[in-house]
């Protein structure tokens, strides 16, 4: 199944989330299918990560926005976090601290962009500074309306500096976030995401919605393009983000470098002293 096909946002088109299935699981059967789709690839994904983090000539962003609970953590944990650590950094951006206030926007947010080899997974991102701020009027809107522009030239210069952008909106319905909100105020092991502004938030759905409309159709191109994933099964949501992560490191196509030392010599002088060794 082709993931980047059928869940990419072309650019310059609208991002009309209403009209979007939430629960669309594409040509995949089951969840069965699916868990067996996401092993598989998560296995193709750490090989070819490995080879980016070794040839250390490209990196990967990925970015991760969505409604609370529609599951970016479980993301990171199932397939994203499957790849190597050395080479891979997640990024939970909250609310920015007093020191990143008094700082442009895109201050914390520069700093943890991927070095080359390297991959940056970020949990919400710069596109808080378009999203939640709108929303509950935290800037005024002469201040959030310039920052589309900037948010493309950042993402073009990361683009020109040999990283590949992949940003991923995780479309939940408000049926599925409540559900899931009541699973984790049945499970003590999950009391520690529970906040009432969560819920105040739902009051909001609409102008959420519409803010999330915007950022994608404003900053969408084909250098750093936007996925919307239906995302209330989580089986699905896993499998076609792991297919656009594989697809995407697949393109970039990283190669081990070339070998500059003398495997003769060092097989000679591993065969010697294994030969000492028995005398």
């Amino acid at each position: 199944m082709d993931f980047i096909k059928r869940h990419r946002v072309e650019p310059g088109k609208a991002a009309k989330l209403k009209s979007i299935s939430t629960d669309d699981t594409g040509d995949v059967k089951n969840k069965a299918e699916a868990k067996e789709i996401t092993a598989d690839l998560t296995k193709e994904i750490r090989d070819l990560q490995y080879r980016m983090f070794v040839e250390q000539k490209q990196s990967l962003l990925v970015v991760l926005q969505a409604p609370d609970a529609a599951g970016k953590d479980g993301l990171i944990r199932k397939v994203l976090g499957q790849m190597n650590p050395q080479g891979c950094r997640t990024y939970p951006f909250k609310v920015p601290s007093e020191i990143e206030r008094a700082h442009d926007f895109l201050w914390r947010i520069h700093k943890c962009t991927p070095a080359k080899g390297m991959v940056s997974i970020f949990n919400r991102s710069h596109y808080e500074d378009v999203l939640v701020v709108r929303v509950e009027d935290l800037v005024p809107k002469s201040v959030w309306s310039k920052r589309y522009n900037i948010i493309n030239q950042f993402e073009s210069n990361l683009a020109a500096a040999g990283t590949r952008i992949l940003k991923f909106y995780l479309h939940i319905s408000p049926a599925e976030q409540l559900e899931r909100f009541k699973k984790r105020l049945d499970n003590p092991d999950k009391h520690w995401k529970l906040n009432a502004g969560d819920y105040t938030a739902r009051d909001k759905w609409d102008a959420y919605r519409e803010s999330y409309e915007d950022a994608i159709e404003k900053c969408n191109s084909d250098e750093s393009p936007w996925f919307v994933i239906p995302a209330d099964n989580k089986w699905y949501r896993d499998a076609s983000v792991a297919g656009i992560v594989h697809q995407t490191l697949t393109d970039m196509n990283p190669q081990m470098p070339p070998v500059d030392v003398d495997l003769d010599e060092i097989r000679a002088l591993y065969d010697r002293e294994i030969a000492d060794q028995q005398e």
